[in-house]
């Protein structure tokens, strides 16, 4: 039996030794120290052993399966460092290939317009305040003299949470804000950027959201022509020099006298067109002088001060600085109609 152990080792060596592959490995593994395999096979033969030759056998048996199992051991190493090897070059990455170009990122077209106007009015002296997306009757409505059941609440129809909590119609509850926290000192100069809702259409022109920036100036001496060169100067700073206003009585129960503002069409410059109808002008915004009841109730002395205020609709502005058809695609994320906005 032994004999049969020392030849079996030096067959299963040399099949071992010349092995080609993985899979064949495998078949050699089995075939040598499988259960069925050759070695099991020549041991069932110990029963018919002595006592004596019994330790001997097995002490012998154990070496042919060690030294069969390091090759073994060895040539899985083998077959597996050859493996990694292979699919590192196959997966190698050329390092002198020219990288694939990334796309630049840019402003929303909408944040990039309120930046815009932002700039322009931090360079007259204002500063910017914001407040609550949710907001209070009192704050959207009555201290902007709209008591409860004012007709002109109509024009809000809003979304209301509970009785006295709504979605804010306008940013200008943080006019009302402002002016209480700066319990009557002035002057006061701010534009209040942000979101607003309203139950409005959804279509080319209107969106129950969208973007809004009032501003608000309270001082000593604050009159109608002070609001005006502060319009011209914006209009022009935002479509070009040459632009033009004028301003239309009109009615916001938060101020008296009421005007909308118009500037020169965008694309004619004023000769008429189909863009403004052939009037030669677009409405941009609202605004008038404060309120005396909106000063009184904010903590201002209206025979001490007044002051004016404006509200735009950034999307408007938007829509005319670069001429947008339909609001909507605003907020499609369109990365076609998005990327012509961007700023190299």
């Amino acid at each position: 039996m032994k004999e049969r152990l020392e030849a079996l080792k030096q067959e299963a060596v040399a099949q071992l030794k010349s092995v080609a592959d993985a899979a064949q490995l495998n078949d050699l593994r089995v075939k040598y120290l499988g259960k069925k395999g050759a070695l099991t096979e020549i041991l069932r033969g110990m029963g018919g052993l002595s006592a004596e030759e019994r330790p001997v056998i097995g002490q012998v048996a154990n070496e042919v399966r060690t030294a069969i199992e390091d090759l073994i051991e060895e040539k899985q190493q083998y077959f597996q460092r050859l493996e990694t090897e292979e699919r590192l070059a196959a997966e190698k990455v050329d390092v002198t290939l020219p990288g694939r170009p990334l796309k630049q990122g840019s402003i929303h077209p909408l944040n990039q317009v309120i930046q815009d106007i932002e700039d322009i009015f931090i360079g007259m002296g204002y500063r910017i305040a914001e407040g609550p997306e949710v907001e209070t009757d009192y704050y959207n409505f009555e201290a902007l003299n709209l008591p409860k059941n004012h007709p002109a609440r109509d024009m809000q129809d809003s979304f209301y949470l509970t009785e006295e909590l709504l979605m804010r119609t306008q940013t200008s509850p943080v006019q009302v804000r402002t002016m209480e926290a700066m319990k009557g000192e002035v002057p006061v100069k701010v534009i209040c950027p942000g979101r607003v809702y309203r139950r409005d259409d959804d279509d080319a022109t209107h969106s129950f959201q969208f973007h809004q920036i009032e501003g608000l100036v309270i001082g000593k001496n604050i009159r109608m022509s002070d609001l005006k060169g502060t319009l011209l100067q914006f209009t022009r700073e935002m479509f070009g020099q040459n632009t033009q206003i004028r301003l239309r009585p009109s009615f916001f129960p938060f101020t008296e006298p009421s005007v909308e503002v118009d500037v020169t069409c965008v694309k004619c410059g004023g000769n008429g067109c189909r863009v403004c109808k052939n009037t030669g002008w677009l409405e941009i915004l609202g605004s008038g002088m404060v309120h005396p009841r909106v000063l009184e109730m904010s903590g201002y002395d209206p025979e001490q001060y007044s002051g004016f205020a404006f509200g735009m609709g950034v999307e408007r502005i938007a829509m005319l600085k670069y001429g947008v058809d339909d609001i909507r695609h605003f907020f499609n994320n369109d990365m076609r109609f998005l990327g012509q906005f961007a700023r190299i």
